[in-house]
């Protein structure tokens, strides 16, 4: 039952994200994922079979310290955006940007809990919502392709070197479930130590520990 309830957290999460991209484009002038009927949170709009249930599953199933999922992408038009300079960037961070906010809300409900009278297993469930939509949150905005930070990071870049970098990064989202692969490989090699470090600290900040 735990670990049903912890691949639930992370699907829904995983979701939400998916869904800020679709709304921020929206806002942004651009109605493609509007249109598609992917402004939905509705899980079964989102959810890819292997990113969504199988490899989460495995993982957790495995033991593993990182626990690693994505759904199928919300579309959009980026030439449709208003802001063509910030447009990308801001569809882009709106799905970490989510997650922050899901993380913050249950981390002040793990704070008032003695007020509330929360039990224990809500508490236990609280605590992994955090944590794993820190998690989410952290990973995504890593400026790598194809996740969200290779987006976010364009704008600040100088013309030449942001146009060889969005050039590097259509080649590796080509790759479709391979540069997934090649993202998560990289960064458990290189990154995960940093990156445990930076997800635990902004827990016990949020949670107050």
């Amino acid at each position: 039952m735990f670990e049903i309830i912890t691949i639930a957290i992370l699907i829904l999460s995983i979701v939400l994200h998916e869904v800020a991209h679709g709304y921020a484009a929206n806002w942004l002038g651009d109605p493609t994922a509007r249109l598609a009927g992917r402004l939905s949170p509705n899980p079964l709009l989102h959810i890819d079979p292997m990113g969504s249930v199988i490899i989460p599953a495995l993982l957790f199933l495995s033991g593993s310290q990182f626990l690693f999922g994505y759904a199928k992408p919300v579309p959009y038009n980026p030439y449709n955006l208003r802001n063509q300079k910030w447009g990308e960037a801001i569809v882009a961070v709106a799905g970490p940007l989510t997650n922050l906010l899901l993380a913050f809300i249950f981390a002040i409900i793990i704070r008032f809990a003695s007020v509330l009278n929360l039990s224990s297993a809500f508490m236990e469930m609280a605590g992994y919502v955090v944590f794993i939509n820190i998690l989410l949150a952290v990973f995504n905005i890593i400026p790598f392709p194809p996740l969200d930070g290779s987006k976010v990071i364009m704008p600040f870049l100088p013309y030449q070197l942001a146009y060889r970098y969005q050039m590097l990064a259509r080649k590796i989202e080509n790759l479709g479930f391979m540069a997934v692969f090649l993202t998560v490989a990289i960064f458990m090699l290189v990154l995960w130590k940093p990156f445990s470090v930076v997800v635990s600290t902004i827990y016990q900040v949020m949670v107050g520990m």
